[in-house]
Order: structure tokens, then sequence, then C-alpha cells
């Protein structure tokens, strides 16, 4: 290792201090969990920093210094000189602090950075320092704060401090001051009022969860497409149509269906942007993912503590199981109200199914239930049969759960729905930076990765089941177009792909209010907070996981 990557690793960025002062549980996400976020603030920070530069052309002076015996490194905004003194200058876009006397302060942690800069200066000019200064551009007041002794105890004893946290297996608490979570970037993976309720349930989260995102999913159907790279864009080559790019700004996940291909140079690109790239077979089976994670050993290290005691894969099992089956029930209860005719036969498949899921709260073991599971699966899918019009094609009705490979079109349906929610459960997973191989109930038998089975439970009903009900009910589906019959077997056909791919992103993109936390958001953002919820049962902040029940 040189002398530059050793300092590097030994000293604390001036930042990380900043973080430190302000949310220890911010500094300890960043600096050892290495999870990084952006949200508005820090973007309008970015912008303040870019337009001072261009309107102090010559008079701004940035400086990156280390001091290895401090232990501490990072670049001050800017170094001015008055009155033959040397002055470090931190630039600010919120407003400053104002004491019982109205006057102007610094925050804890901004008056914490500035000092920190006031020690690293002095080691490189060799000369006292007196103050730093810092602009808050907010109401445009200038603080100074002065340098002296109690100044560099201060810096010290927090370099000792976040050192002392930097090693620690344990992410420290969530902060008891709730204004800090409404600015911090990192609400959305920290999920302190979620974390809050989970410890107190009469608290009331408000929305940290951040918005729905954007970006598209680009769907590769056509066998023979190549999708490379042109500068920071994606470009597609299909055969016989013009050529297509997109900025990666744009792109969420890149599926490449059947035949068509990825160049390398596109695959270093979809990394380096945190891109999801997947491949799903022509046959529209679940093949595999580029894992593109980075810096998320911590994490892991802690689903492997847990995920490895017996105890908890039972616990997170039985609620897994239970959510699943309530799910399914809920489901049933509401397709029998929009019957016409009998529902008998569907109320009495309801009933069984309540009856079987009291047991689940006894199961000892997850062979226990496995069996429960089964059990109540053979009767979900003999009420879902009843749901299905009796005005739809014979060809479209079903008459029970059958695959690899399907051998008529519903369960077609049902089998390229369910590939296509494993593709975005796994890519869920990878977001978070968890191991998708080590799950808590299903055991590794395939290439299917165990985990990605487990999560898939909460999401089946939702975001396959019901849709695909609700389009063959509508007769959305081309009975012969849509679909590729060989002997016994089906498949969708390409035009069925892509007809199920725009009612299935369509699905995803709906709003859904969660049932416990009491706040709306896509399903396309319910998979990535599902997937928090499980990290935080194993990080002493249990209670919320798996409670996502269709009403």
């Amino acid at each position: 290792m040189t002398k530059t990557s050793t300092a590097l690793t030994s000293t604390l960025r001036v930042c990380a201090l900043h973080a430190f002062a302000y949310c220890p549980r911010l500094f300890y996400l960043e600096e050892v969990e290495e999870l990084y976020s952006q949200n508005q603030a820090v973007f309008e920070g970015r912008r303040l920093h870019a337009e001072l530069e261009r309107q102090e052309e010559g008079d701004w002076e940035d400086f990156f210094i280390t001091d290895e015996h401090l232990g501490l490194r990072g670049r001050v905004d800017a170094l001015r000189t008055r009155d033959g003194q040397l002055i470090p200058y931190e630039h600010k876009k919120g407003r400053c602090y104002r004491d019982a006397d109205k006057q102007a302060q610094a925050w804890e942690s901004d008056r914490l950075q500035i000092l920190a800069y006031c020690c690293l200066l002095e080691t490189l000019a060799q000369h006292p320092i007196q103050e730093g200064r810092i602009r808050y551009h907010g109401d445009n007041t200038l603080v100074k704060i002065p340098f002296d002794e109690q100044g560099r105890a201060d810096v010290k004893a927090a370099i000792e401090q976040a050192q002392s946290l930097r090693q620690s297996r344990e992410r420290p608490p969530v902060t008891d001051n709730e204004r800090l979570c409404g600015a911090c970037s990192l609400a959305p993976v920290c999920l302190p009022e979620e974390t809050r309720f989970a410890q107190d349930e009469s608290h009331q989260p408000p929305r940290l969860f951040p918005k729905d995102d954007d970006r598209q999913i680009v769907h590769i159907l056509e066998p023979g497409t190549r999708v490379g790279r042109t500068g920071e864009q994606l470009k597609i080559s299909r055969r016989n149509a013009p050529v297509e790019t997109l900025s990666v700004r744009q792109v969420q996940q890149v599926v490449l269906h059947s035949f068509s291909q990825i160049s390398t140079q596109a695959l270093h690109l979809c990394t380096y942007h945190d891109i999801g790239v997947h491949w799903i077979s022509g046959g529209g089976r679940y093949v595999g993912s580029l894992d593109w994670r980075q810096g998320s050993l911590q994490r892991r290290c802690g689903q492997y503590r847990a995920l490895t005691q017996p105890e908890v894969c039972l616990d997170l099992a039985r609620r897994l199981v239970a959510c699943r089956a309530k799910g399914q029930r809920q489901f049933l209860m509401r397709g029998k109200r929009n019957l016409n005719g009998s529902t008998e036969a569907v109320q009495s498949v309801v009933t069984a199914m309540k009856r079987l899921l009291k047991p689940i709260e006894r199961a000892e073991s997850l062979e226990q239930l496995l069996g429960l599971e089964g059990n109540l699966a053979a009767l979900y899918f003999s009420g879902l049969g009843q749901l299905v019009s009796p005005k739809v094609s014979a060809t479209l009705q079903f008459n029970g759960r059958n695959r690899r490979p399907p051998k008529d079109r519903f369960n077609a349906l049902l089998g390229f729905g369910y590939s296509l929610l494993l593709k975005d459960v796994i890519n869920a997973i990878l977001t978070v930076g968890l191991e998708p191989g080590l799950g808590f109930y299903h055991q590794l038998r395939s290439q299917a990765p165990p985990l990605g089975l487990d999560l898939m439970e909460i999401f089946r009903v939702p975001l396959v089941d019901m849709p695909i009900l609700a389009s063959v009910n509508r007769g959305q589906w081309d009975i012969e177009g849509d679909f590729d019959i060989r002997g016994d077997r089906v498949w969708l056909s390409e035009a069925g792909r892509r007809r199920f791919i725009e009612i299935y992103e369509r699905r995803k993109g709906e709003s859904w209010k969660h049932p416990v936390l009491k706040y709306s958001l896509t399903y396309r953002r319910l998979l990535e907070l599902e997937v928090r919820l499980l990290e935080k049962e194993w990080s002493g902040e249990a209670n919320v996981f798996a409670r996502s029940v269709v009403r």
C-alpha cells in the first residue's frame, strides 16, 4: 500500500467529522457501511459552491490538506488573508443558528467543521490561526469562530470518538432530535421514523422515504439486439431499426430477454452508475443479475450473523408465510364481492385458509411452515380459478398451478410475472447491499437466490396475481398472437411479453398506502422499503417487516 493510500484509510475526512457532530448514526452509515445518498439539499449546496467559484474567480482558493498525526484530511472551501491573518472560510446554503438573544451563531456541526479546517491549516502554514469564518447564505450572515485551545481540544476529542465508532460493529441508535432527520440525505436508508414507529406504534411517521424513482426500466425483447456504450449513453442497436441512445441518468435497469447482448463497456457504465442489469430467458425464466454492489460488506456481515441463527430465521419465516397467506385470503375475499354467481366455493376456501393461519404462529420448524404454506397455496389457487369470469375464453381459464414449463395460458402469465417480480426483488436486494444467496426460509436448491424467493412472497399477490386476473377478465389478451404454443407447452410470444411488461410496470407505478406505517408510496418504492425493513430486523429495530398485507 502506498503512503498516500495509507493516509486516506487512517485519516478521517473533515466532512465525516461534520456528519459525526450532526448525527453519529449518519457518520456510521457513511464511513463504516459506505452508504451515500444525495437529496435536494446536497444538490443545492453543490450549485452554491459552483456559483461562488464563478463569482469570486481570482479570490477563491480551495486547498486539500492532510495531517496524518492529527488523523484528518479535507478540502477547505476558501482561504483568504485579512489583516495579515490567514482565515479559512466555509459556505453554507442554509441559515445560521440564533441564540436566546437572537445573536447569530454557528450550528455545532458547522463549528466543529471550521475548527477542524483551522487545525489542518495550522499544520500546513506552520503559523497560528486565530479564527475561521462561516458564511450562511440563507440569511446572508457571516459568523466568526475563534480558534483557541478549547477549539483544538474539541476537534481532537471528536476525532477520537469518531475513530472509536468507526471500529464498532453496531450502528448507533436513531437520534432523539427528530428535526435532524428531515434534512438528512440518508433518511431513506436510515429510516428513522420507521424505527421510532417500531419502538412505539402510537408514533405516526412522516414521509421521509424518497419519492418514486422515475427512471426507465429498459426491456430488450428482440433477439439479436445489442446494448453498447457511447460516452455517458447506452446505445441500443436493433436489427433493421435506427440506433437508439439513452442517457444513463434516465435508466434504472436494463433487462435482457432471450438472446439479446450487452457489451463489456456498457456493463462498466451500468456498474458505475448503479444501474441494474438482469437476464431473462426466451421462455420467461429468470436467469441472473449483475452484482454491482460496492462497499456493502458490513451489511452483509450483519445479515450473515443474523441468518445463521435458526431462531431468527424461523421468526422471520413465520411472519413471511403469514403475510403471504393473509394477502392471498384478502384477495379472494375482495374478488368474491365481484362475483355475479355463486360464491360458496370461494367462501369455503377463505374459511379453510383462516383455520390454517393460526398454526403458522405456533410452527416450530421451517419444515412445518413449508407444509402449512403448501396447503394454503393449494387452497388459494383453487379459489383463484373461481374468480376468472365465465365470459373469458376457455383457453384462458385457470384450472390449477403448473410450471416448468407452463401448460396453459394463465400459468404462462403467472410464470413470466413471477420472473419479472424476482428480478425486481433481486434489484432491490442489491440496491440495499444485502446478499441474495443467503435467505431465511427458502433453501439454496436452484439458481434462484433464496433471499429473492423469500421476499417475493410479499409481492406475488399485489404485483402479479391481481393485475393478471384483472387483465384476463377485461379481455386484454390476444388468444393467438400473445402466446406461443408448442405441443403441451405454452409461453408468451414477443408481443405477449411486451403487453405483459406494460401491464406490470403500470401496476408498479400505482400508489399504495402502507397499512401499518400509514403513508403512501408506489409499489416500485415498496420493494426497496421492504428490503430495508428486513435489514432492521437484525439491527435492533425490528417489528415492521412483512406487514404489507393487501387490504
